[in-house]
């Protein structure tokens, strides 16, 4: 990633003294910090680490309702070209607060370890919650000290912005009558600039499952090799406009070669420098699938051309109420429309009434475009393995949480004793 400017050792260091200072001890002024003149604060993260917030940040009371806030705090995130990831947090004053707002924005590097990640992403909620903690009387309980002089540095980037990542991940698991054997890799290159975005990502899978019955040894294999190549130009902050390209090789789609090509334009209803607080993106591409299967399918085809179009649309919000994230897709082939698919994903997460809170996600498919399916009977292992695909006409899955949350909005201890809950982690 290509830095022209980088401030070293300009950390912005926050230490709590002693809540109770007696005689002057630790500042100028003989002061009590009581519980209840901290401000209210809720924290809108995803995968943030809630304990180690609270050990660093012990000068607000963390509440459940984002209504009893002072202090609504959204942290969104973004992939970056590096393979890191870019984290914006936006303030929110609410009551005495209303009006004072503030955005900033953390890059995390894509060696940096989790602690690493977790320290930056709480130092920047420190330094965003100090133009509200300033307003209160526990201001005498916060020092904010520079570690050193900052000093500029000039840094080139010799690999022009391309990021590689190579990933290998065998799997195995075994019993007396069972065994089966995984192997994955997996070689990606990236480059991400404001002007383009070009993916190169190449996966490679294979199991082998041997299982005992009535004496009997039985051996199966399955196997997936693809490439997904992807090249987007933008075209301002709503348009953009790409190429995407698939070949795979799957013995379960019963595909020995296949290739996809569907040039596709894309516009952005918002723009896309605020993606990361809301989004409605609809993308159009036609293009040709060339496949040469394994078996001769049910349509007694060997290998076929064929034309297709596919429209997707995308809706994600962040916002206090909660999120939304859904996606409409559909596609058909151009020599007959009844070969078609429509799929409907989305999680949405309302926060109802104080301290509760709804959870849905949920997807459904309307599949008519199995044109790779093998003729001929399918073996019990092939069911039961899942190793061949199957004939549908729909696809469902879904689930539904409620959370209420009730009790003490001041209780801000932590004790990781005997684990988080029923983990133990």
């Amino acid at each position: 990633m290509l830095r022209f400017k980088i401030l070293i050792s300009g950390i912005i260091i926050f230490n709590l003294f002693n809540p109770v200072r007696l005689n002057g001890q630790g500042g100028t002024r003989d002061t009590v910090a009581r519980r209840d003149l901290a401000i209210g604060v809720f924290i809108d993260c995803d995968r943030c680490d809630e304990n180690y917030i609270r050990e660093e940040i012990p000068y607000v009371n963390y509440v459940r309702d984002v209504r009893e806030a002072q202090v609504y705090i959204l942290e969104t995130g973004e992939n970056t070209g590096s393979g890191g990831r870019k984290y914006t947090f936006t303030f929110v004053g609410q009551m005495e607060f209303e009006g004072r707002n503030d955005t900033l924005v953390y890059h995390s590097r894509p060696d940096d370890s989790r602690d690493i990640t977790r320290i930056w992403r709480t130092q920047m909620l420190k330094m965003g919650l100090m133009s509200y903690v300033a307003r209160t009387p526990l201001y005498e309980e916060v020092v904010i000290s520079p570690t050193a002089q900052i000093v500029e540095q000039e840094v080139t980037d010799r690999w022009n912005n391309w990021v590689f990542e190579l990933d290998a991940e065998p799997n195995f698991e075994g019993e007396e009558s069972y065994k089966e054997l995984e192997l994955r890799s997996s070689v990606s290159a990236v480059k991400i600039t404001h002007d383009w975005k070009l993916e190169f990502d190449f996966d490679h899978r294979f199991s082998r499952t041997k299982y005992t019955y009535d004496d009997t040894l039985y051996t199966n294999d399955k196997s997936y090799k693809g490439l997904d190549i992807l090249a987007v130009k933008s075209l301002g902050e709503h348009w953009s406009a790409g190429l995407r390209t698939n070949v795979v090789s799957s013995t379960f789609n019963n595909t020995r070669f296949g290739v996809d090509v569907l040039p596709s334009v894309e516009y952005n209803i918002f723009p896309y420098s605020r993606s990361t607080h809301r989004q409605f993106r609809i993308l159009y591409g036609i293009g040709s699938s060339f496949n040469i299967y394994n078996d001769t399918t049910i349509y007694s085809k060997i290998e076929e051309t064929l034309f297709l179009n596919q429209v997707q649309l995308a809706y994600q919000v962040q916002e206090k109420w909660g999120s939304i994230n859904i996606s409409l897709e559909g596609s058909n082939y151009l020599h007959d429309f009844s070969k078609n698919r429509l799929e409907l994903n989305g999680f949405i997460n309302i926060r109802i009434l104080k301290g509760l809170s709804l959870r849905l996600r949920g997807g459904v498919a309307r599949i008519n475009d199995q044109l790779s399916l093998a003729k001929g009977e399918l073996t019990e292992a092939d069911i039961l393995l899942q190793l061949q695909e199957l004939e549908t006409s729909y696809n469902i899955d879904g689930e539904i949480g409620l959370t209420y949350t009730f009790g003490s909005i001041y209780n801000n201890i932590v004790n990781p004793r005997f684990g988080n809950g029923r983990r133990w982690f």
